[in-house]
Parts: C-alpha cells; sequence; structure tokens
C-alpha cells in the first residue's frame, strides 16, 4: 500500500443555472493573455449537445484516453513509434474550427469614423489574422439549445444509444455540464508527452505543465480524452487548468470553485493507493472501471491508511482533511457521485452529482415524486456520460437522491410515501441533505494550506531578490 494525497473537485450538477461565473472567473485568472483567446480551462456545455471542442467525446476520432485489453493498458494515440511518427504531424487532434477562432471588434472605425448619413458599424476581426471574418461557432454556440433537432441529434453520447432514446417535444431535457481538467489518477496526457513536461504532482495530485520543457509537440491534446489541453500559440507552449495551485497551496479553493453561484462545487482531499491505480484503470469490463476507482480510493479512518500516509510523508493535517473533506462523503461514504466518461480509464478526480429532472409527462398526474426511471433525463443517456452504461450504477445513485428528497418532505409533510426505499439511515440522509442544501464555505471546501517551514522560508525572501536577467528584472 503507497497512500498518495489528491485534491479532488465535486459537482452536484442538480445546482448548476448555466451562468459561466466559473468559466469568466477562470478566464479572467488564468487565460486573459495573448496566445490564450480561445482557451478555456473551465467552461460549461449543454447537454445533449456537440461540446467544446466539437464532438470531443468521440475517441474514434481523436484516439484520447487508454485502451485495455488483456490486463495491460496502451494509449489509444498508439506506441511510441506510432507517435514518433506523427511528431510534427498530428492528425489527432481539433483545429481551431472544433474550437472557435476568436474575434474582436474594429472599433477604430467607430473612434475615428467622420461624419456620415449612417451609423458606421464595427465589424468583427480574427484575432489570429486581423482580418475581417463571419462569425459561425463560439464556445457556447449551442448554449440552451439541448431540445433543437439540430443540436440534440449531434450528440455523441445520443448518437450511441441508437433508437433507445425516443421522446415527444413535451419529454425533451436538458441539464448543463461544467468542464474542467480532471487531474486524472491515470492521465493520458503525461503519458504521451515527448518531452515529459506534464507532471503530477506528488504533494496533491494536481496535474501541470513545465513551460521550461515544453516542446509544444501537442500529442498531450490529443491524448487527452476530455480535450483539456490547449496550444498557444503565441508561446508555442501547452497549457491547462492548473487547478489554482497558488490558491491551494494557501488553503484556498479553485477560483472556480470559490466564485460559484450555485454553490455546486466541493473540494477536498482524497487518500488513494498508488498500487492500485494502475489495476483498476486496466479493468477488462469498462463497465466495472467505476467499483475499481472506488477500491482505489482508502478510508481515512482506517488506521492502516493512516500509518501508510504517516510512512508516505503525509502530515497530520492532510489526513485530518481527508477525514473531513466533502469530496470523500459523496464518492466513496454515500457513492452518490460519479466520474465523468470512465471507460477513457484515467480515473479523472473531478466527480459529478447527477441531476434529477422534471418527471415525465405521462406520470406526471400519478404522483409528486417520481422514481428514477421516470424522469425527463434517461437514465441511458446519464450512464452514458458518468456510467460508462452502466444504468444500474446510475439508478442506485437517484435513488438514494430521491430518498433524500422523499425523506426531507416527509419531515415537513409528516407523511413518507410507503414505496420509497433506502439502505441508508436516517442521520445520514440528512447529513448528506445538509451538505448539499446548507453547507457553510468551510464545509464545502477543506483543503489544508500547504506552505510548510521550508516553503515558507522562501516566501520571506520574496522582494528582496529577483529574477535577472542581464539588465532585465
Amino acid at each position: 500500500m503507497k497512500i498518495k494525497a489528491q485534491i479532488a473537485m465535486v459537482m452536484n450538477l442538480d445546482k448548476c443555472i448555466g451562468c459561466h461565473t466559473c468559466s469568466i472567473t477562470c478566464k479572467s485568472s488564468w487565460t486573459n493573455r495573448r496566445g490564450t483567446e480561445y482557451m478555456y480551462f473551465n467552461n460549461v456545455e449543454t447537454k445533449p449537445g456537440i461540446g467544446y471542442p466539437k464532438h470531443w467525446e468521440d475517441q474514434d476520432r481523436y484516439k484520447g484516453g487508454w485502451t485495455a485489453k488483456d490486463g495491460h493498458l496502451a494509449l489509444r494515440s498508439g506506441s511510441r513509434v506510432e507517435r514518433l511518427l506523427k511528431i510534427f504531424y498530428n492528425p489527432d487532434q481539433p483545429t481551431v474550427d472544433d474550437y472557435y477562432e476568436p474575434w474582436t471588434y474594429d472599433y477604430e472605425t467607430l473612434i475615428h469614423s467622420g461624419r456620415k448619413n449612417h451609423q458606421p458599424i464595427a465589424r468583427p476581426r480574427s484575432v489570429f489574422t486581423k482580418k475581417r471574418m463571419e462569425i459561425k461557432w463560439g464556445p457556447n454556440w449551442d448554449d440552451d439549445l439541448a431540445g433543437g433537432s439540430e443540436i440534440a441529434v449531434k450528440d455523441y453520447n445520443l448518437n450511441r444509444l441508437g433508437e433507445k432514446i425516443a421522446f415527444d417535444y413535451h419529454d425533451v431535457f436538458m441539464k448543463y455540464l461544467p468542464r474542467t481538467c480532471n487531474h486524472c489518477l491515470n492521465p493520458a496526457c503525461v503519458a504521451a508527452c515527448p518531452s515529459g513536461a506534464i507532471y503530477k504532482r506528488d504533494e496533491d495530485g494536481i496535474v501541470l505543465v513545465s513551460q521550461d520543457i515544453c516542446r509544444g509537440w501537442r500529442h498531450c491534446i490529443s491524448a487527452c480524452p476530455y480535450k483539456k489541453i490547449y496550444y498557444n500559440w503565441e508561446t508555442n507552449k501547452a497549457e491547462k487548468c492548473t487547478f489554482c495551485f497558488p490558491r491551494i497551496e494557501n488553503g484556498l479553493p479553485m477560483i472556480c470553485a470559490d466564485t460559484c453561484v450555485g454553490r455546486l462545487r466541493y473540494a477536498g482531499v482524497l487518500l488513494y493507493d498508488l498500487d492500485r491505480v494502475e489495476a483498476a484503470a486496466a479493468t477488462e469490463n469498462k463497465e466495472d472501471i467505476y467499483q475499481s476507482t472506488l477500491d482505489v480510493i482508502q478510508n481515512p479512518f482506517d488506521p492502516a491508511v493512516i500509518e501508510a500516509a504517516r510512512r508516505a510523508g503525509l502530515s497530520d493535517k492532510w489526513i485530518v482533511a481527508a477525514q473531513k473533506s466533502p469530496v470523500y462523503k459523496f464518492i466513496k461514504k454515500w457513492q452518490v457521485a460519479l466520474p465523468l466518461h470512465a471507460e477513457f480509464r484515467t480515473l479523472p478526480m473531478v466527480w459529478y452529482v447527477p441531476p434529477m429532472s422534471p418527471i415525465l409527462n405521462n406520470f406526471a398526474a400519478q404522483k409528486a415524486l417520481p422514481a428514477p426511471d421516470q424522469m425527463r433525463i434517461p437514465l441511458a443517456y446519464l450512464a452514458e456520460l458518468f456510467a460508462a452504461g452502466n444504468t444500474e450504477v446510475v439508478y442506485k445513485v437517484i435513488e438514494r437522491l430521491l430518498a433524500m428528497r422523499h425523506h426531507m418532505r416527509g419531515k415537513v409533510v409528516g407523511q413518507m410515501p410507503p414505496d420509497v426505499k433506502s439502505d441508508m439511515e436516517a442521520s445520514e440522509i440528512e447529513k448528506m441533505y445538509r451538505l448539499m442544501a446548507l453547507a457553510k464555505y468551510r464545509e464545502r471546501f477543506v483543503i489544508p494550506a500547504g506552505i510548510e517551514k521550508k516553503r515558507a522560508a522562501l516566501f520571506e525572501e520574496q522582494g528582496s531578490c529577483g529574477f535577472e536577467r542581464g539588465d532585465r528584472f
């Protein structure tokens, strides 16, 4: 047993209102520079929908993630030799059109236009070429259009289900899906990087890109199945979400989580067994990967785990943080959070509480609260997103969420429906309700400050010296 600490995040999709505040605060903090105009480390997608970049879930096209055969893992993008042959030309990655070509407006026309009979117009101009362009696509072009036939039929998950999902207009469904880098336990981007520029931090599991070592080969972009690594066309370097590690080191949550209007994000520490990661990722049946990932995550109250964590160099404050972690409760204790596309075999560490949706029209007159399979969002669709197609896993999660809703309704109304079943005790249900609905800031974010004595000494030296380069500072 080799215990490591991992900063993880859980998002409760029932509370996401699609306001994009997380995207804006992330972009203004991290990607407000030249060369990063098209980058969104955090974005919010409407599902069903195409996504950003277009069709990012289609790994037959992009060759992202891992494959498993006879218990052995291999990058879908190919062997080392195959990737070497594509080092100067890699077709398995999105183009600018799959993201969008960023634009600005010709404001000079407005400012310096002379007297005219008609109002001057600020036409869009490409940020890349500075030439006039016609806007045809953007990062949220299909926002709130999930019910539209042109959008829904292009959703990768719906296409995989084929004729299993057929619904009338009054049964169409829509949900929001915030996405960021998953800081996976088995990151494909790290394995695919030819120069070794991408690495997973030993102290907290955050995946970063060394700008000094990166040579812009872009194999990380094709290898990442979530397409959350971007190419800076100005610096010729790869960039990605950093989980706001300067904030994490000071005990603060990520900026996207801190500014979330719906308070749907939770951040905390997980303890996992590094020795089990490869076997979990190589699980033969993709529908069993979720359970294998749960087996990797360890109980922070187990004396054997605590002792192994201390041997691995984890301080007591990290162990205590893991014990108080809200993400551990959602993922392991209550098991109501699920990973996004577990079949990619990267073991993502950003998990989601699936959304509950309104009852289907043909059941609405019969009951107040539906059964898991009577909601507008089909279980099969949620299973494609969060359980590698295993509808039983999603059914169990929705059943627990409904049991919580029935229990709290019963406390107010004074009656409990006789057909409601739950494998959780009433006290645990009420704790889960509090964390989901009423939790304060320090309950939603439990992150130990990582500034130890050695690192604190470096901070004390700030201002006493600079990064001198000849006559420049």
